[in-house]
């Protein structure tokens, strides 16, 4: 049985859609994951706004009303039954509680005793690590275990596999083109 790693913003959730639409109406800007060419999101706002995007990431609330996005919840339910699943992600401390409490509403098969909140997704024991995050992709694959990238125009340097769904991820692993245990 394998232990796959599953980050929890963009690979689960939405998290860039709600993110961008406070930014958005604040600074009457489109800004969409689309215009993310790196991970350094300051970098496409308007100059008065600059490290204040991240500022929204601590709002309260945010992280509890993310919607899943298509076909995740179901896909790691049938998932669960086969491998090991854990939730790695990084966040704000302020996020910690509402992201257990997403965990556990929309997750339950899961839970929040299942999640590690870390910086380092390199340094927690797993056979594949399901990620969006450039730096969290090079590094987990710098171990020589198997990274995935959920594939957006921020991480498209990165040189992993990616997959553009939930479907197309569980695909990878029933086929096992990554050539996990199963």
């Amino acid at each position: 049985m394998a232990t796959i790693l599953l980050d929890m913003d963009s690979v689960i959730c939405d998290l860039m859609t709600d993110w961008h639409k406070k930014y958005n109406e604040e600074y009457q800007d489109s800004l969409t994951v689309e215009n993310l060419k790196c991970w350094k999101s300051e970098k496409y706002v308007k100059p008065e706004c600059g490290m204040k995007i991240y500022d929204y990431l601590t709002e309260p609330g945010l992280f509890l009303n993310l919607k899943p996005l298509p076909n995740a919840k179901e896909v790691i339910e049938r998932l669960s039954q086969k491998h090991e699943l854990l939730i790695v992600t990084s966040s704000v401390s302020t996020a910690f509680a509402e992201k257990e409490l997403w965990i556990n509403e929309h997750l339950p098969i899961i839970g929040k005793e299942n999640m590690i909140f870390t910086h380092k997704k390199d340094k927690v024991c797993g056979d594949l690590l399901f990620d969006d995050a450039p730096h969290n992709l090079h590094s987990f694959q710098a171990t020589g275990r198997i990274a995935i990238a959920m594939d957006y125009p921020y991480n498209r340097m990165v040189n992993v596999p990616r997959v553009k769904n939930w479907l197309e991820f569980e695909r990878g692993i029933i086929e096992n083109w990554w050539g996990i245990k199963q």
